[in-house]
């Protein structure tokens, strides 16, 4: 598999990653709660599952976009992860516009369309026009997006500064970053994915006797 990188080792969790005993506190306004179960973080997947997999991503990173179809082949095949997007613009002023795009497109029920548009779009330095050319043909309604831009700026905002607080108590690095059950990873391909899913299962299940 090519540019796998498990952060801080294969196998290694999370809690040894940040130098903790355990999760409860990431840091003094972070909890493993806020991570997890943002009440406006876009989720996909099975909303049920047994496996959470959180994706930290940025709208211009090419490795993120690499991954993505990969990602979402590996959670759909396997049918009982719980997908939670954490959108995380650090590239690009653009990056920032991509991300408020998609969380608008959620109010309409279409953030993974618009998500999936973005991250199709091949290059580095993606102008904004481009993203709106992206996210239309996905077929979202786009008057309804920038009303929405404008309704729900304050709560965007919040989301995306909560997302930034998140990645700085975890120490991440950059884009992709991807929180699987109690392991970190950065870039992976089908294979990874697949792998470090279970991993993470073995080491949940052991945690659980």
């Amino acid at each position: 598999m090519q540019r796998r990188t498990f952060l801080a080792g294969a196998g290694a969790t999370l809690a040894a990653a940040l130098g903790m005993g355990s999760w409860p506190a990431l840091a003094a306004k972070v909890s493993l709660d806020d991570v997890l179960h943002d009440p406006d973080a876009p989720e996909g997947g099975n909303p049920k599952g047994d496996l959470t997999l959180v994706a930290f991503v940025d709208y211009n990173c090419p490795f993120c976009k690499k991954a993505e179809p990969d990602l979402a082949r590996a959670v759909r095949e396997d049918g009982n992860i719980r997908l939670v997007y954490k959108d995380w613009p650090i590239l690009t002023q653009a990056s920032v516009y991509g991300s408020r795009m998609a969380l608008a497109a959620r109010y309409q029920d279409g953030y993974e369309r618009a998500h999936r548009a973005l991250m199709s779009i091949s290059g580095r330095s993606v102008s904004q026009e481009d993203m709106e050319k992206a996210i239309a043909a996905a077929g979202i309604d786009m008057p309804r997006l920038k009303a929405d831009l404008d309704a729900k700026a304050k709560d965007i905002t919040a989301l995306l500064a909560r997302n930034m607080d998140q990645a700085d108590a975890l120490g991440l690095q950059g884009t992709p970053t991807y929180l699987v059950g109690p392991l970190l990873a950065s870039t992976l391909d089908y294979d990874g994915f697949r792998e470090i899913i279970a991993e993470a299962r073995r080491q949940q299940a052991g945690d659980s006797k």
